[in-house]
């Protein structure tokens, strides 16, 4: 690996030479284990602590197939998936891995008693496999976590209804998490500029995310002046929604949990910011019954940030703790676009809401390559920043889980793979130096 980072250090390397570098027998890799899937039976999802599932092993080098890279990773980050997976809820990764392996005799590598976590990576293209024309050895990159097969004609409208979408690192093996990763081809995205290699490896997932569910005609296609409600806004997801609200001349009402969270979304722009735990909504009486009189009162305060219009779209991704109020408070043909559930699945609303005022539900999940290269380009171009809070090295990512799953962190959570330190693989220090205050808002808290 010492041989692999020294050609990525170096300014003078060429692909012909990292085309001519040995590649190692083994790595690093955080993984789970599939003896391991019952460890926490019987505990509430809280008390599951990643940092006893999450481990840092030597894995052997996969092969690499036809349309495949094999990544150089210099860092990644922590999703929600990757805590899911570390806990396994809610039910085990391996049930993936195992229908995936089944499906060809190139995919039975991806059926191990190991699984490599990890959604996003940036790094450096160290091999790529037959087919392959767009990338070489050598190249800066990071990578978009969809995994599709494109055999079947539902994918070629929108690659995100394949039947064998899947999402890699969490229903695929060899992810981010990791000193090198497998991806397909056309999962990789040119690497900003302007940024570290754990600044450019953090928006992936969730601001990929985030555009499709907002921005995208196949989610809200949000547009100038909406009123457009966000959960969580300060979070690794409605971080990315609210800047691309006010990126878009739209109107975003941010609800956060504390004042520090506030001051994150007016650091980015925002101005209408709820503050839910200071204002104590409870939109549940008890595990059972919801409060239609908080919904109410919630709906009251938006008006008083809107000059007294109803939202426009929510950007829903709590789930079934604030569905019911979500769905309450959008106005008349308004948009309820979801994704994840992370405080529950099972939604509950009163229908009478929706279907008598002629509002919609849009499931999102993730992005298409196109909408992933979109959102990768705002970032390119500094229109939309990096939310990225705080950095561990590989052999912490189970602390890294554990504070994501504890919801103590702020923004992102990035993970050093081969990158010995912050700040390296910065390429345009000039750009960068316009956007500085803005890249490090996270860190700043």
């Amino acid at each position: 690996m010492k041989e692999i980072l020294d050609a990525i250090q170096s300014p003078d390397s060429t692909s012909a030479d990292f085309a001519a570098l040995p590649l190692p027998e083994s790595y690093r890799a955080v993984t789970v284990h599939k003896d391991e899937t019952e460890m926490f039976a019987g505990l509430t999802t809280r008390e599951k602590d990643p940092r006893k599932s999450l481990h840092l092993d030597e894995v052997p080098i996969p092969e690499l197939g036809p349309g495949e890279a094999l990544v150089a990773v210099m860092a990644s980050s922590v999703n929600y998936n990757s805590v899911w997976t570390s806990i396994f809820e809610p039910l085990s990764t391996f049930g993936f891995l195992e229908r995936y392996g089944r499906l060809s005799e190139l995919t039975k590598r991806h059926d191990l008693p190991y699984h490599i976590i990890g959604s996003d990576l940036a790094g450096v293209v160290l091999r790529t496999g037959p087919g392959v024309n767009a990338w070489n050895p050598g190249d800066e990159v990071v990578a978009h976590c969809l995994s599709v097969e494109l055999e079947s004609s539902d994918g070629h409208n929108d690659t995100m209804l394949d039947p064998e979408q899947r999402i890699w690192g969490f229903e695929t093996n060899f992810g981010g998490l990791a000193e090198i990763a497998l991806v397909k081809s056309n999962q990789l995205m040119p690497k900003p500029k302007h940024l570290s290699w754990e600044e450019a490896a953090a928006p992936g997932l969730v601001n990929s995310t985030a555009y499709r569910q907002l921005v995208s005609r196949n989610g809200a296609a949000m547009k100038q002046g909406d009123n457009v409600l966000i959960w969580g806004a300060s979070g690794g997801l409605g971080s990315y929604a609210t800047q691309f609200a006010l990126a878009g001349g739209a109107n975003p009402i941010c609800v956060v949990s504390s004042e520090q969270k506030a001051d994150i979304c007016r650091s980015m722009g925002a101005e209408a910011i709820i503050d839910r735990s200071a204002e104590g909504y409870k939109f549940w009486k008890d595990e059972r019954t919801q409060d239609p009189k908080e919904w109410k009162r919630f709906g009251k305060r938006i008006r008083e940030f809107t000059g007294g219009e109803d939202i426009d779209i929510v950007f829903e991704h709590p789930g079934r703790e604030t569905f019911g109020a979500s769905v309450y408070v959008t106005r008349k043909g308004g948009t309820i676009t979801t994704c994840a559930s992370t405080s529950g699945y099972m939604h509950e609303y009163d229908n009478r809401y929706l279907w008598m005022s002629l509002k919609r539900i849009i499931g999102s999940h993730f992005a298409n390559y196109r909408e992933a290269w979109e959102a990768n380009r705002l970032i390119a171009k500094g229109k939309i920043h990096p939310t990225l809070s705080k950095t561990y090295a590989l052999e912490d990512t189970g602390q890294a889980a554990h504070d994501v799953h504890r919801n103590v962190h702020q923004g992102k959570v990035g993970v050093l793979c081969l990158a010995p330190e912050e700040g390296l693989g910065v390429r345009d220090e000039e750009m960068r130096a316009k956007h500085l205050d803005a890249i490090n808002r996270f860190r700043n808290i």
